[in-house]
């Protein structure tokens, strides 16, 4: 048996930060038990793994609670080398979540995590070569379950470590400026969350192979998916295997659904600093950024708000260790291992746990990966407060669609200028290109490719600036502003941002989308009325890249970006229960009543 606790808002120092306290003298032998049964408090037993240092005493402990499988060699080597922490002083445990490989109980995404997380801390503090203190790790979901955990404050809780992982699972997890991100919800529940846990499931459900068979094909084939309509209709996932999956699509709004299970309502509570850690390219990088700033103004403690840290990388989702993304090789230095950022959590755990004054705390909090020059920098801050917000206006004589049409990009807002007009087609979608996605390498490619094979279609508006005089940084947000009307009650609105270097090759930064009914966040649905002009702010996502000099900065908007979100069918039926669609004609206006913009965070270069 063990007591569960929570911690005020002031950390204890002789429990939590002890200057006289200094790490325990390693490297050490290892020691490994598998299958160590953990109870938690309704009575499910799960199971962990444990890799600790093999000599007397207590050490801290260093806990990953996945969904993925404790003894894939992922799970023990991908966020942090279990064997490294052991060898430096941790007792590493793994643990399978409920319902997930070993464990028992039901599965559902989120909703046990904080309580589970709460009670599996505490068991672990309790153990006789734990020293009481313990840290969380792990990247993705396995993020989710650190912050769902320190927002119940658990007493012996130090720090955090999530990567690659959200701030909000309606916003920037299922959904996306009001459209379902259809591409990473579909592959995720097919593949890692149903298929990759069918010996568990199978057990529970006496499922039939020929189940798993189908769901393989589908898995295998996600194209003619994500193309079934109704969306609800979707045989392979129905009953008992993924009912969170249809959950989520009945849940477009922020209602008491996603409040529950909303980390950036809980910033205020969780006194724990977080190690954070994202990439350019991740699907979830908006969350990583909204925990790092909305921790350093809400978190629960002095110490939670000044020792946040957060490092940015050109990474993909499934891409940390390597320093490729898509097309595009950012050098030897760019990967996680390169540039140690494993090595930077045990540093982060050091000082937190083993008390080591190794100067972490005089530290600069974020570390970002410029691209385009392609180097490391530290900052202050984030965003950086040096950079200026920067007007780039869409405009054309009316005829921006495609690469050869004639829309530009200039920094003096057009006080004339004709908009431009394109059809809409749900059927025939434009395709998703490169980009941050998960969790489907075959389908949904991440990261930079050559976005000209978009850019020849009728219905992708381009815009075009001068090659720059000089080289010129944008890090930070980014924003389009649209005015648009349409000649359907909802439809959608999509904005990219592309670096187009001297040979014409378009690369892709950052993108974003807007459901015209959720115009207005969290605000209920509300229609257009067609051929109306209304504004709309489509959030594209931070980035850090060095337009070099000759290259252009480019803007593309489009109604549509498939797979990655689901296609507006333009009627303003909710998405799951209707196969039917209309095209939409849509007009977009740029002139000095409708100034369409994109705003880039330019960065003065010294």
């Amino acid at each position: 048996m063990f007591l569960l606790g929570r911690r005020g808002d002031i950390l204890p120092a002789d429990l939590y930060h002890n200057s006289s306290e200094r790490a325990m003298p390693g490297p050490y032998s290892v020691k490994f038990e598998s299958n160590v049964p953990l109870m938690l408090r309704d009575g499910t037993m799960t199971y962990v793994d444990v890799c600790r240092p093999d000599a007397q005493g207590g050490f801290p402990g260093l806990m990953i609670r996945t969904p993925y499988n404790k003894s894939e060699v992922t799970s023990r080597a991908w966020a942090l080398d279990i064997i490294r922490a052991a060898q430096r002083g941790y007792a590493v445990v793994l643990q399978d979540i409920r319902g997930r490989h070993s464990s028992e109980g039901e599965f559902y995404p989120f909703v046990n995590e904080a309580s589970d997380g709460l009670d599996s801390i505490e068991w672990l503090a309790s153990q006789p070569w734990c020293s009481g203190k313990v840290g969380m790790f792990g990247s993705s979901y396995n993020g989710a379950t650190q912050w769902l955990a320190a927002s119940q404050g658990p007493s012996h809780l130090g720090g955090i470590a999530p990567g690659v992982t959200a701030s909000d699972y309606h916003e920037g997890w299922s959904w996306q400026g009001g459209a379902f991100e259809l591409g990473f919800n579909m592959s995720w529940s097919v593949g890692s969350l149903t298929a990759a846990n069918w010996q568990n499931l199978s057990k529970q459900l006496f499922l039939s192979p020929y189940q798993l068979d189908a769901l393989l094909k589908t898995q295998d084939n996600l194209m003619p998916a994500a193309e079934h309509l109704p969306m609800s209709g979707y045989e392979e996932l129905k009953g008992e295997l993924a009912p969170y999956y249809f959950d989520w699509m009945e849940h477009p709004e922020y209602d008491d659904y996603w409040k529950a299970i909303s980390i950036e309502e809980m910033h205020k509570d969780i006194v724990v600093p977080a190690f954070n850690y994202g990439g350019w390219y991740d699907i979830f990088i908006g969350g990583t950024v909204r925990n790092f700033t909305g921790m350093r103004e809400s978190g629960g403690s002095d110490q939670a708000r000044s020792l946040q840290r957060l490092v940015i990388g050109p990474w993909t989702h499934g891409g940390l260790q390597t320093s490729v993304a898509g097309e595009r090789s950012f050098g030897a230095a760019a990967s996680t291992l390169a540039d140690d950022v494993p090595g930077g959590i045990l540093r982060f755990y050091d000082y937190l746990l083993h008390g080591e004054e190794n100067g972490l705390a005089d530290d600069k909090p974020v570390r970002i990966f410029v691209m385009g020059d392609n180097v490391w920098r530290e900052e202050d801050e984030w965003p950086l407060t040096r950079a200026n917000p920067t007007e780039y206006y869409l405009g054309s004589g009316g005829r921006a669609n495609t690469l050869a049409g004639d829309g530009a990009l200039v920094q003096d807002p057009p006080a004339e200028s004709p908009p431009d007009v394109f059809l809409y087609n749900p059927l025939d979608p434009v395709p998703t290109r490169g980009g941050n996605l998960c969790c489907d390498v075959g389908t949904l490619v991440a990261g930079v490719f050559d976005q000209r094979p978009i850019e020849t279609r009728g219905d992708v508006l381009v815009y075009t600036s001068s090659p720059m005089e000089e080289d010129t940084e944008v890090t930070g947000p980014v924003v389009a502003t649209l005015y648009a009307s349409s000649s359907a009650v909802d439809t959608d609105f999509t904005a990219k941002l592309v670096d187009v270097r001297p040979n014409g090759y378009a690369a892709n930064l950052c993108d974003g989308i807007i459901r015209a009914r959720y115009r207005t966040p969290r605000e209920p649905a509300s229609f257009l009325e067609p051929g109306d002009v209304y504004e709309f702010t489509i959030d594209l996502g931070p980035t850090s890249n060095v337009f070099k000099k000759g290259h252009s900065i480019r803007v593309e908007i489009a109604s549509s970006n498939f797979p990655r979100f689901d296609r507006n069918l333009n009627t303003g039926e909710p998405i799951g229960t209707t196969g039917e669609s209309v095209p939409a004609l849509q007009t977009v206006f740029h002139d000095a009543r409708y100034p369409s913009r994109i705003t880039l965070p330019v960065v003065p270069r010294e």
